[in-house]
């Protein structure tokens, strides 16, 4: 189990943070970027489990410069709810939301090499952050929307990225999840047979199936690029 601490942005903000310790001595760092939902159970349960994989997990909020303190369910008034939110942060002015996320990476380097996974606009954030920020060594998006409109995948990564997507998922059309693969061949692309969601066991897009697959390639992926 982890605890919440107060990471300091570049502007000065004090960010609310969930931080998960390993049992001994960290092999690497992991940067758990929320879904719509805040730092809710999910989300620490995700930072727990890289903890438990030898990783010291960093959970920042996203929501804590438009409202504090939010953990969502997954019922249509949250998605709604997390859906207005998330629109605030993107409204932000430069560099918003991702100096928040340069601080949790730079608490995270005190476990060594830092990767950083993201989930649904976490997954997003995920793929911003491998483009634009300092300090990464791999980068594990999983259904991000919005990181295959061409606006976004005209960026390039400046890490190693690993990115997960389901088939079924009616938020990112495959075509564009195509049209992504093709523009970013260096980037490893793995498609499921699942919804958006399917890694979330509090969903009911739950696919446990999907979301095993996905944890192992991208604890592979990890243990390659940030514990070698």
């Amino acid at each position: 189990m982890g605890q919440f601490t107060n990471l300091q942005a570049a502007d000065g903000t004090s960010i609310p943070t969930y931080i998960a310790q390993p049992a001994g001595q960290p092999k690497g760092a992991v940067v758990v970027v929320q879904e719509i939902f805040g730092v809710n159970s999910h989300i620490r349960s995700v930072a727990d489990g890289y903890a438990a994989q030898g990783y010291l997990a960093v959970a920042p909020s996203t929501f804590h410069r438009v409202r504090q303190n939010v953990e969502l369910g997954y019922t249509d008034d949250d998605m709604k709810t997390g859906s207005a939110l998330k629109q605030e942060v993107e409204n932000l002015p430069a560099p918003g939301v991702m100096q928040d996320l340069q601080a949790a990476i730079n608490e995270a380097k005190k476990g060594g090499k830092v990767g950083i996974v993201g989930y649904c606009w976490g997954g997003l954030l995920t793929w911003r952050a491998a483009c634009t920020l300092d300090g990464l060594s791999a980068a594990a998006p999983y259904y991000g929307g919005g990181m295959t409109t061409p606006e976004e995948a005209a960026r390039k990564p400046k890490v190693p990225v690993m990115a997960h997507f389901g088939d079924q998922d009616h938020w990112i059309p495959m075509d564009t999840v195509h049209a992504f693969e093709k523009a970013h061949p260096e980037v490893e692309v793995h498609v499921y047979a699942a919804n958006h969601g399917f890694n979330c066991d509090q969903r009911g897009s739950y696919n446990a199936g999907a979301a095993q697959t996905a944890r192992e390639r991208t604890l592979y992926f990890f243990d390659k690029h940030l514990a070698a």
